[in-house]
């Protein structure tokens, strides 16, 4: 990355503070990203007193760095149009030199970022269709991620890199949704993305690391499950049996190539079923309560499975049931293969007469995955949200986390192999060890510069990187920012 390219987000950022001193403090840092309003839906119980009938439920409403010049966007949301636009930006760079004796490792300095556009419409207001709702979601990535310059390939220190197809407008998600029983029941379909609604968080991009932010890693641990910035073609249902519950199933079509650039580099390729390679079927199930005297202090919890129909390469026999690495054979193909998630968060604390986003919130989750086909055996993370823990700071946040990934054995057994044969070059998943288990913390601390500004400085640190002993620990530096621009 150029060094220009990384100082001018810095640089605009700096000056959007300086614009908009006193202005008033809202907005938390992961409200800028583009699936929140997803997230959020799926995180939210019913109301105490639903109503009977179809209801669009109201849009997440994050306040704008712009102001709302003559009405105009209140005029828009009171007629169902609301449109949001923000920017995401991630600078990490390693303060540790990488391990000696490989050439492509570099100590350096890395800078991504997005800008996202949201569209939702709500088709009640707008032609009286009750209950029926339309989401579209658009993104331009730049930039890279700095882990790969110590050698990881697992734990990308910055979650927004590549994926994003590198042109102007990339299309993510576009898709209806039929909202019944006073929101007991909706039904969705069209363009979407699995990981937008299963196994997510509107917590979880209080971070940056690629292994929890935007879903954790191991959820999605092949290129089959679809997750942003790549939809694919879906339909998903969700009831909610009462206040606190739901279950949700769905059924995707996972496409080839979908992350490549050269396949779909601009999201528009609505392809027909000669790239729809099979299915992704996950169900899940959650209980939402809200505990204390006055329901402030909220959880989540779920429990979630995915049967995945896409042919899978074993990671350790050949066709003949064999080791790959010993007859360098094609890999035996699984039709079918599975993950499992336990998934919670549960707000401990309240501070009294601050804002209800502040408090203390305990976060952690367990993902197991299929051990033929899978390079994440399983992953499991646990930490912390401490927002407004500083009076006079009611919406900085104070973050960590932890997160911890095993190998599966299969893939650490080929990879011995390769190496005790002198094969080093055949490593897969860019290795250049035997892949065993990684670790990875991270803590930041999230200021509210202004209206619709955030920005947290960050500290990783990188427990064998990429899975292997044989690469030094990496401590990584850097910040997040985003700006809701309107």
């Amino acid at each position: 990355m150029t060094s220009g390219l990384v100082r001018r987000p810095a640089a605009l950022l700096i000056g959007i503070a300086a614009l908009s001193c006193g202005s008033a403090y809202a907005q938390t840092i992961q409200e800028a990203e583009p699936t929140y309003d997803a997230s959020v839906r799926v995180a939210k119980p019913l109301p105490a007193t639903p109503l009977s009938g179809p209801v669009v439920p109201p849009f997440e409403n994050p306040p704008a760095f712009v102001p709302d010049f003559f009405g105009v966007r209140a005029w828009l949301r009171a007629h169902g149009i609301a449109l949001l636009v923000s920017n995401t930006n991630e600078f990490t760079g390693a303060v540790t030199r990488p391990t000696p004796g490989f050439r492509n490792y570099r100590q350096g300095a890395s800078n991504a970022g997005q800008i996202s556009t949201v569209l939702h419409m709500n088709w009640d207001k707008l032609i009286g269709l009750r209950g029926f709702a339309t989401h579209a979601v658009f993104t331009s990535r730049y930039g890279t991620t700095a882990n790969r310059m110590f050698g990881d390939w697992l734990g990308h220190a910055s979650e927004i890199y590549g994926g994003g197809g590198n042109v102007v407008v990339h299309l993510v998600m576009a898709y209806g949704e039929e909202n019944l029983f006073g929101g007991r029941l909706a039904i969705a379909g069209g363009r979407m993305t699995e990981m937008s609604d299963f196994s997510n968080s509107p917590l979880f991009c209080n971070f940056i690391n690629n292994s929890l932010c935007g879903r954790p890693r191991a959820v999605s641990d092949n290129d089959y499950i679809g997750r942003y910035p790549a939809g694919v073609w879906g339909t998903r249902v969700r009831g909610r049996p009462s206040r606190y519950t739901y279950i949700q199933a769905a059924v995707y079509f996972p496409e080839k190539s979908m992350f490549a650039n050269a396949y779909n580099r601009s999201g528009f390729k609505f392809s027909g079923g000669s790239a729809i390679m099979g299915q992704s079927i996950p169900i899940e199930l959650g209980w939402e309560p809200e505990f204390g005297a006055k329901h402030k202090l909220a959880g989540h919890y779920k429990i979630g499975a995915r049967l995945l129909t896409v042919p899978l390469s074993d990671n350790y026999y050949d066709i003949n049931g064999l080791p790959l690495s010993v007859t360098r054979k094609k890999a035996m193909q699984h039709s079918r293969s599975w993950s499992a998630w336990f998934e919670t968060d549960q707000k401990i604390w309240q501070p009294q007469g601050a804002p209800a986003s502040s408090g203390t919130t305990l976060i952690g989750g367990f993902i197991l995955n299929d051990p033929r086909v899978a390079l994440r055996r399983w992953e499991t993370y646990f930490g912390f949200i401490n927002r407004g823990f500083i009076r006079s700071r009611p919406h900085d946040a104070l973050n960590f986390i932890g997160m911890y990934e095993k190998i599966a054995g299969g893939v650490s057994a080929t990879e011995a192999n390769y190496l005790d044969e002198g094969a080093a070059r055949l490593l897969p998943n860019h290795a250049t060890g035997v892949q065993k288990n990684a670790a990875v913390f991270e803590v930041n601390y999230q200021i509210q510069v202004t209206r619709g500004v955030a920005i947290a400085p960050d500290y990783q640190i990188f427990f064998n990187p990429n899975g292997q002993k044989n690469l030094r620990t990496a401590h990584v530096l850097g910040f997040k920012s985003t700006v809701q621009i309107f």
